[in-house]
């Protein structure tokens, strides 16, 4: 089991930065995809950012080009760059990852990032 521990979060103005970063621990050697996904109030959880350990990465279309996921795979760490932020960012991130192609996912607790002047 992969236990996920995001920090970075906060409240920041339209046109921000904000930087999140997820740490994974347990009894694992490596992850096959860690990311991020993240939920709105009264919408669904949806993919933000995903990263494999052999450097395929998956953006929502929402976040391609202010989004970058980057990823130490020694360390089993994953962090999230962003740019250009808007209010409509605003949501709990959370950290996710697979340590195989069909294994259950793990998630972190959550982080908010609101985006508001």
């Amino acid at each position: 089991q992969v236990q996920l521990v995001e920090s970075g979060g906060g409240l920041v103005q339209p046109g921000g930065s904000l930087r999140l970063s997820c740490a994974a621990s347990g009894s694992i050697s490596s992850i096959y995809v860690m990311g991020w996904y993240r939920q709105a109030p009264g919408k669904q959880r949806e993919l933000v950012a995903v990263r494999t350990s052999g450097g395929i990465t998956n953006y929502a279309d929402s976040v391609k080009g202010r989004f970058t996921i980057s990823r130490d795979n020694a360390k089993n760490t994953v962090d999230l760059q962003m740019n250009s932020l808007k209010p409509e960012d605003t949501a709990v991130y959370y950290c996710n990852a697979r340590i195989g192609p069909l294994s259950s996912n793990s998630w972190g607790p959550g982080t908010q990032v609101t985006v508001s002047s």
